[in-house]
């Protein structure tokens, strides 16, 4: 079993009141005070995370470029410095082994993914590693995420900078109090969201700094229950919940971590005979269900008689004021306005992902 990593910000956070817990391979805030507080706050202004929970290594040598762009399902090569991509690892069988977001830097790439999944993806990428010249290292580095309609000036007032025109996974290298950071475009709610990467050292620093600016931008200190609230409404997949090595990724709905024209790579012929099949037998999907307490994960849906889903995760939407669902449904009943229930007899409808959507510039 993976050793958990702490957040280097954990005994702060608990001295200040927060509760923690294991998160994706992290022990990290799951709250500051009152989640639905949190999760509007990011919805209406801008919340800060600590992103502990992810975790990135360097990918460097006259190799990696190449070596990566035929082994992950999106376009690597295609990429400058200072661009990214989101993409997934695949098995031959097409299932997915990890998804993950690759930034390239002008001498190495860097490879973000969950905690717990970066053992497995190093060694992964490891053992396919013969004769070319590519190394891969850990980085400690730990992440601050700047999320709502407002991190972007938050952003701008912590790093004292004016931010680029930045498309989704765009990234740039300055510092803070003398770190060496880099902020990353990525959003893990929905709204406009950063992720500044920066050393254990100067984390405290660089999460004081943005709490500073608290009066100006209505911003909330946000652990992970409010972030799950969040990213379900968002209708963003998450690995151990609607990711495994059980799912192909047209099924999950990844359609933005797949390249159609790159080329062969681990799992390509799988997934491209599925797009020219012009269907799966299972999709992600969203659900409103008629209950105040959320279904738990691995609740099974019927039609009539018939079972023809589960719940992957689900939550009460303090945006909405109900109760959502994510779910696997076989294709047949995956059609907006279908009508299911759970094995309690509770209804659920299926309806358009994702639940929340916010027209976001860039």
């Amino acid at each position: 079993m993976t050793e958990l990593l702490r957040s280097p910000l954990a005994d702060f956070h608990a001295s200040q009141g927060a509760e923690l817990g294991p998160y994706h391979g992290a022990v990290v805030p799951t709250r500051f005070t009152d989640p639905r507080a949190e999760h509007l706050a990011v919805r209406g202004a801008s919340g800060l995370l600590d992103l502990s929970f992810r975790a990135c290594f360097a990918m460097r040598g006259r190799d990696a470029v190449k070596f990566l762009h035929r082994m992950v399902s999106n376009d690597v090569q295609g990429l400058a410095p200072g661009q990214g991509t989101y993409a997934a690892l695949l098995t031959a069988q097409g299932r997915i082994v990890a998804d993950l977001r690759v930034y390239r830097l002008d001498a190495e790439l860097w490879v973000e993914t969950d905690a717990d999944l970066r053992p497995k993806l190093m060694e992964a990428l490891r053992r396919y590693i013969i004769g070319d010249r590519v190394e891969i290292e850990p980085l400690e580095l730990y992440a601050v995420g700047f999320e709502g309609p407002k991190a972007r000036g938050l952003l701008e007032k912590t790093l004292h900078v004016d931010l680029p025109p930045l498309r989704e996974y765009d990234h740039f290298s300055t510092n803070y109090a003398g770190f060496p950071v880099r902020a990353v475009r990525a959003s893990h709610s929905g709204e406009e969201g950063y992720s500044v990467w920066i050393s254990s050292k100067g984390m405290m620093g660089l999460w004081g700094g943005a709490c500073g600016q608290s009066p100006t931008y209505g911003t909330v200190s946000c652990g992970t229950q409010a972030l799950e609230t969040l990213r379900i409404e968002a209708g963003i997949p998450r690995y151990g919940s609607e990711l495994g090595e059980d799912t192909l990724p047209h099924e999950a709905r990844l359609m933005n971590a797949l390249s159609f024209t790159k080329g062969c790579y681990v799992g390509q012929e799988i997934v491209e005979r599925t797009r020219s099949r012009g269907h799966v037998n299972w999709l992600l999907c969203g659900l409103f269900v008629d209950t105040a307490e959320p279904p738990a994960s691995g609740s099974k849906f019927f039609a009539g008689e018939r079972e023809v889903g589960e719940v992957t995760s689900a939550c009460h939407s303090p945006t909405l004021g109900r109760t959502i669902a994510l779910a696997t449904l076989r294709r047949e009943f995956s059609e907006p306005g279908t009508k299911l229930s759970l094995a309690s007899g509770v209804a659920a409808e299926v309806t358009p992902l994702p639940f929340y959507h916010r027209n976001i510039p860039g």
